[in-house]
């Protein structure tokens, strides 16, 4: 090997994915490298330029990726050392969605698609490496994956009312240039007749040097003047809120929103550099960042809760289904998407019941004070429910004297067709089984409810086998959680009695048959409605969620209901197979998007797709996506005895 494919070899083995091959297959692509240097000021790939053969690690040097806005440029990354970008070649003839400028003299290795095709048929941690990228979104894939899962967390911490607060980068912000001003001496009350004429909720405290040191807000003059009996003519930097958090005016729509959901901030103050020490050059309130938001989850969210118009509702769901679309299309994070559509389906379900509430309330005026919890199943339990696919859900209420059963028992069944019928109305599909809030078998108290989890867990056949791998994924929407939570609890006390259920869970979840035939291409239908066609749920996604709801049983764990989220968990709880509970859930994630977008593409629930329309790239990271499910499924077959074990 001569010193310099030598070289190039020893840095690329540094960073992921280079770092999981084989000392001959990294040989091989060093090998292939075409070093390029590259002077500052140059232009490496425009956006919109058709995808090239190759894709990129960056060697030394500073690279920025940019996206052309109406104006002008806004940066979306910052490529250091060992970042891997370009990758979108990887995917398919596509045109680049950024511009990749070169901010300092940089020295970049460009890797041809063709030769890491055969790396990637081979290694399937090398598959799942970009595969995962692609699913969080990643416009440059680097060392850690999980980063992304970090920063993407920030964004779900609570803010206000809603906690999924998501936005698009498309987003502009109308920023207050003319911001009110006055000292630190200034009287409280001459600072609050100057708000008061301007017609604006706050004022900026800036020094002799014009920056800023704090700002008084109208929150601040209640709480912190009248409420604490503040005298008015105390000067305002006794009340005023220091010091101040500020960002640049040239800030993109991200870093400023972020900046006010991690500060609780309902006002920023924009600064020339960015710091407190710099002239302040503008304002902006929370108000501004939502008529910013256009078609993003935090309008969608606020206008279903301010309507029980069912025509409205509709509109309204079908605006989030274009909302996922472009999510899906522009490769953002699927536990970001499935948490926001969650976070839409649930309102939908809120609302729906509202509506049922107020249509019964005369004819059953004792029923409304009667606790109750809705449950959401399958999928839309899971959190996993983005396309508006069969719905599985169930209602649980508090045991009522007899007396009252029969009323109770009405009241429930007549609110949860009344959700039902909203729900088929918002667009989504009744479920062929009929599992469903409008069926008198899944509308019962809390008794029954135990009863019938402990007939299935302690006769464990066929057809309670298939109960419980829906209603064991419940989530209560809205309503009394603590029934829930008592059920749950029963539901564990009843395992703990009978342990060989887990068993026969286990003998369930090895139902599914392997994804790929004897000579490695994807077992597809012989026959019916869908012959030739993959069955995407049914052979990858449902052999998956078995297994992890069977380990999460095993290990007691309570309120993790979604798939990968139970991964992530599950390689918490067993060090030893972390890395193997990682492949799976990135695995997942990776299969939901590609049933989302086969769902929005033809508008049916995506769960067939035709195995011919996929590229060689896409055909040879669905089947590293099945990797995981082979090794899972030996786990599970040693560990619960299955080989031993007879119904």
């Amino acid at each position: 090997m001569n010193v310099i494919v030598n070289r190039v070899a020893e840095f690329l083995y540094r960073f992921p994915p280079f770092s999981f091959l084989e000392k001959e297959d990294l040989v091989n692509v060093a090998q292939q490298v075409e070093i390029q240097y590259l002077e500052k000021g140059e232009i490496l790939f425009p956006q919109g330029e058709p995808a090239r053969p190759n894709f990129f690690v960056l060697k030394e040097g500073t690279i920025h990726l940019v996206e052309k806005t109406s104006n002008g440029e806004e940066i979306r990354e910052i490529c250091d050392e060992g970042d891997v970008f370009g990758v979108l070649a990887l995917l398919g003839k596509r045109p680049y969605l950024l511009t990749s400028k070169i901010i300092e003299n940089s020295l970049v290795y460009a890797i041809p698609v063709a030769v890491f095709e055969k790396v990637l048929e081979k290694n399937s941690q090398v598959a799942l490496f970009f595969a995962a990228g692609f699913a969080a979104g990643q416009v440059v894939v680097r060392q850690d994956l999980s980063q992304g899962q970090k920063a993407r967390s920030e964004f779900k911490k609570p803010s206000g009312d809603n906690s999924l607060l998501i936005f698009s980068d498309q987003s502009e912000v109308k920023v207050s240039e003319k911001v009110l001003t006055c000292t630190p001496e200034t009287p409280i009350q001459a600072a609050a007749k100057l708000m008061a004429n301007a017609q604006v909720s706050s004022i900026i405290i800036s020094g002799e040097s014009g920056f800023p040191v704090g700002i008084l807000t109208d929150k601040d003059l209640r709480n912190r003047v009248l409420a604490a009996g503040i005298a008015p003519i105390e000067p305002v930097a006794q009340v005023m809120t220091s010091p101040v958090v500020t960002c640049r005016k040239s800030d993109n729509f991200s870093t400023l929103y972020l900046a006010m959901i991690r500060h609780r901030l309902h006002h920023l103050v924009l600064t020339e550099d960015g710091t407190s020490q710099s002239p302040i050059c503008g304002l902006i309130s929370d108000h501004d960042i939502f008529l910013s938001m256009g078609n993003s989850p935090a309008v969608l969210i606020h206008a279903l809760m301010n309507t029980q118009e069912v025509a409205e509702m509709r509109k309204i769901r079908d605006r989030a289904e274009q909302m996922l679309r472009y999510y899906l299309e522009n490769e953002v994070a699927m536990d970001f998407v499935a948490s926001v559509m969650t976070e839409i389906n649930d309102v939908i379900i809120s609302q729906a019941l509202e509506i049922g509430r107020k249509n019964l309330a005369s004819a059953f005026p004792d029923m409304d004070e009667v606790p109750f919890c809705f449950l959401s199943l399958g999928s839309e339990g899971r959190e996993e429910q983005l396309l508006r696919t069969d719905l599985d859900n169930a209602i649980l209420y508090q045991d009522v004297p007899e007396v009252k059963s029969e009323t109770a028992k009405e009241y429930f069944l007549q609110l949860g067709e009344q959700v039902i019928e909203v729900l088929l109305a918002c667009g989504f599909d009744a479920c062929p089984a009929k599992m469903m809030a409008n069926n008198p078998e899944w509308v019962q108290p809390l008794s029954v409810w135990k009863n019938n989890f402990s007939d299935w867990i302690m006769r464990p056949t066929p057809e309670a086998l298939l109960k419980s791998s829906i209603f064991f994924d419940f989530r209560p929407v809205k309503g009394n959680p603590s029934l829930a939570e008592e059920l749950t609890l029963h539901i564990y006390e009843e395992i703990r009695k009978k342990k060989a259920f887990l068993s026969f869970m286990g003998q369930n979840a090895m139902q599914n048959p392997p994804p790929l035939g004897f000579f490695k291409d994807f077992i597809v239908e012989k026959s019916g409605e869908h012959k030739d066609r993959f069955d995407l749920k049914g052979r990858a996604m449902l052999p998956l969620t078995d297994l992890a709801r069977l380990l999460i049983l095993s290990h007691e764990v309570v309120g993790i209901n979604n798939t990968f989220k139970r991964f992530e968990k599950l390689g918490e709880i067993e060090p030893a197979y972390t890395e193997l509970f990682q492949q799976a859930g990135k695995a997942y994630e990776i299969l939901m998007r590609m049933r989302a977008l086969e769902g929005i593409s033809n508008a049916n629930n995506g769960r067939y797709l035709d195995p011919k329309s996929l590229g060689k790239i896409q055909r040879q990271l669905l089947k590293n996506t099945f990797t995981p499910i082979a090794e899972l499924q030996e786990m599970i077959h040693i560990r619960f005895q299955l080989d031993y074990f007879r119904r």
